[in-house]
């Protein structure tokens, strides 16, 4: 099969079955298999899809809403198609774009192509500018140049999806997953539309959850495999500037004989001793969970894109 397209939705009723419709049109002529994932809905979204569903439709139903990471690493679990495309179920990515994303694909340079919504249908003050400052703050902190890290439809070689781990609210993240495994990257404009049908299930309360995921991305792009390089660096500097402190303040003790006593300078010393142990202390155990997470399970931490043998003889 050339082409799995995994589409997420939630208390869609409304738009499942003109989706459906868009995506058989968009499609023909494509091996493809369209994978529905259910999030726990609580209307009639299940419903509309079994009664238009084909025969190249898969419907996954989760007992409650999970979350769009969990439901979209469901349908990518599921998809068997040389490339993997997902993208959000309420009718605002075009399916129509697929074709000439996977034509892009096609061309063997890159292994993942963005969607970038050029004329982005949705209100300026609580979804465009919220929005533009993420995109500018994660490019500059991960150093992954795209340019709209919202936009839900993208085409992934299957390697490259398979191995995304998705967890928790990771989705928004995904560029950066993919570039960890050492994936090219390459964007071109797509349609979007306004929603007709049902409610956002985003608001300006994600930024927070965005900027938490954010510090998780970094960890894991540059410290993932060396923990204690972060942890041991914070350790030493933070018990460094605290025996100068103390040192210093034992010198006024015993060497001018002032009373330090109640002195914050004081307090701040011991905290910062106390807290470079607990640093040190973390990063040696992060390091030791990162040893047994590869060696459990008896992971590389690399990942190898090729092997070839030659076959001229000696």
């Amino acid at each position: 099969m050339k082409l799995s397209v995994v589409v997420t939705v939630y208390n869609e009723e409304d738009n499942v079955i003109p989706l459906c419709q868009k995506e058989y049109e968009a499609l023909e002529g494509i091996d493809y298999e369209l994978i529905l994932v259910d999030d726990g809905s609580t209307d009639d979204t299940v419903k509309n899809v079994k009664s238009f569903a084909n025969n190249r439709t898969k419907l996954l139903i989760f007992n409650k809403n999970h979350g769009q990471s969990t439901a979209m690493s469901a349908g990518i679990d599921m998809a068997q198609g040389e490339y993997i495309v997902t993208m959000d179920g309420d009718l605002q990515n075009d399916p129509a774009d697929i074709p000439k994303m996977l034509a892009k694909l096609e061309e063997g340079e890159f292994d993942v192509v963005a969607g970038i919504r050029a004329n982005r249908q949705d209100g300026f003050v609580l979804r465009k500018f919220p929005s533009k400052i993420a995109n500018w703050m994660i490019r500059n902190l991960t150093d992954v140049r795209l340019s709209d890290y919202g936009c839900s439809l993208r085409i992934y070689k299957k390697d490259i999806a398979k191995n995304l781990g998705l967890y928790g609210e990771l989705h928004r993240f995904i560029p950066v997953l993919a570039k960890l495994q050492g994936a090219k990257m390459t964007e071109v404009n797509v349609n979007h539309h306004a929603r007709i049908h049902g409610e956002s299930k985003y608001g300006i309360n994600r930024t927070f959850k965005v900027m938490a995921d954010l510090m998780l991305m970094i960890f894991f792009q540059k410290y993932f495999r060396k923990p204690m390089h972060l942890f041991g660096g914070l350790g030493i500097l933070t018990f460094t500037i605290g025996m100068i402190i103390n040192i210093y303040l034992l010198v006024v003790k015993f060497g001018y004989g002032e009373d330090i006593w109640g002195r914050p300078l004081l307090l701040l010393g011991a905290i910062l001793l106390l807290g470079g142990i607990q640093f040190i202390t973390v990063g040696i155990i992060a390091e030791l969970m990162m040893r047994t997470y590869y060696e459990s399970q008896d992971k590389k931490v690399y990942r190898l894109k090729e092997v070839f043998v030659g076959q001229a003889e000696a």
